[in-house]
């Protein structure tokens, strides 16, 4: 019985980090999120198999590269469509370049809630749209909240008071979120984006019932925009209603003489009234068509009052944001679009 007593030392066993990065748009990519995977030992990476609802089609992703472009490192660029926090759940293979076997290595890493967000520049301008509200919070736990939920360059630090600059890379709008002690005031013209943060903040801090004060310039003016609309579809419809009902008289009418005529064998009488009605019938139908395109677009319109609605709500949270919705209906059947638009500014109390 031969031994073969010689020792082969195996390679020492591979390990890898990850970083997740901010990455703005080029002529070839929007902006999104890389992340990045390196390994080390001398080791690269065979394949990356990425698992997230909501990104990706089939809710999977695989990286694969050629042959010639294994290396120890690769990135892979993660477009996340909306402002949510999204599990990702990597499966990354790693071994030696010359090697047929390969470490599997699982991880689970969460991208932020606000990711595709960076430092503005100094010089840029103060949106005029903003949404201010009391808070009884110390400045220290909103930064503590602001660096879990953005995928910032650098952890933002802040004692006394907080001026953050923030530019948003779907949209290029620009976020100014100021905060001294008791009070917290957002600038940005995207309602919707202030809306979203005051929920996430208000759900972290806690926070069942919040109340504020907003100034939404160029929300108001196309929400008045809609509401003149919806006047004017109001009053078409209402005149093609009345003239449906007086083309239905005439229509009676009309049958009564033909059928007279008929009975005393008048066919020109008859004739005529016949074509009457044929014209009638054929005014009935465009009348219809017309009241039926008046209806999908008064429909469209008042989905934007009612989403316009829901927006005004959403700066606030628990109570207060019921009381602003509720307000908001009942101006709006009320008629009184002025006092629609102080309930926005000032609440529904």
């Amino acid at each position: 019985m031969l031994t073969d007593n010689t020792w082969v030392s195996s390679p020492p066993t591979p390990s890898y980090k990850t970083s997740l990065q901010v990455t703005t748009e080029t002529d070839n990519m929007p902006s999104h999120v890389q992340l990045l995977i390196n390994t080390t030992n001398s080791t690269v990476i065979k394949a990356v198999m990425i698992f997230a609802e909501g990104i990706f089609n089939g809710e999977s992703h695989v990286v694969h590269p050629p042959t010639s472009g294994i290396t120890s490192a690769l990135s892979v660029p993660i477009f996340p469509p909306k402002d949510v926090p999204i599990d990702l759940h990597v499966k990354t293979f790693v071994g030696h370049k010359n090697s047929s076997q390969y470490h599997v290595f699982e991880l689970s890493r969460q991208l932020p809630r606000f990711t595709l967000y960076i430092q503005a520049p100094p010089n840029t301008p103060q949106p005029k749209s903003f949404v201010s509200f009391p808070v009884n919070e110390r400045i220290n736990r909103v930064v503590m909240w602001i660096n879990q939920n953005f995928l910032l360059d650098e952890e933002i630090a802040a004692d006394t008071e907080l001026d953050l600059r923030l530019m948003a890379l779907r949209t290029g709008c620009p976020i100014s979120l100021h905060m001294i002690p008791g009070t917290i005031t957002i600038h940005c013209e995207d309602i919707d984006l202030v809306g979203d943060i005051v929920q996430a903040l208000a759900a972290s801090l806690n926070i069942e019932n919040l109340t504020s004060t907003a100034n939404f310039p160029d929300f108001i003016e196309k929400l008045r925009e809609v509401l003149v609309k919806v006047d004017e579809f109001h009053n078409v419809r209402q005149k093609l209603t009345a003239e449906m009902a007086d083309h239905s008289n005439l229509i009676r009418s009309l049958v009564v003489r033909a059928e007279d005529a008929r009975l005393m064998n008048d066919m020109n009488s008859m004739k005529q009234s016949y074509l009457k009605l044929y014209d009638l019938n054929r005014d009935l139908v465009n009348g219809y068509n017309i009241r039926c395109n008046n209806h999908s677009e008064l429909l469209a319109c008042l989905k934007v009052v009612n989403q316009g609605i829901q927006k005004a709500g959403r700066l606030r949270v628990g109570r207060p944001k019921t009381q602003v919705i509720t307000a908001c209906r009942n101006a709006i059947k009320q008629g009184d679009v002025e006092k629609l638009f102080k309930i926005i500014e000032c609440g529904g109390v």
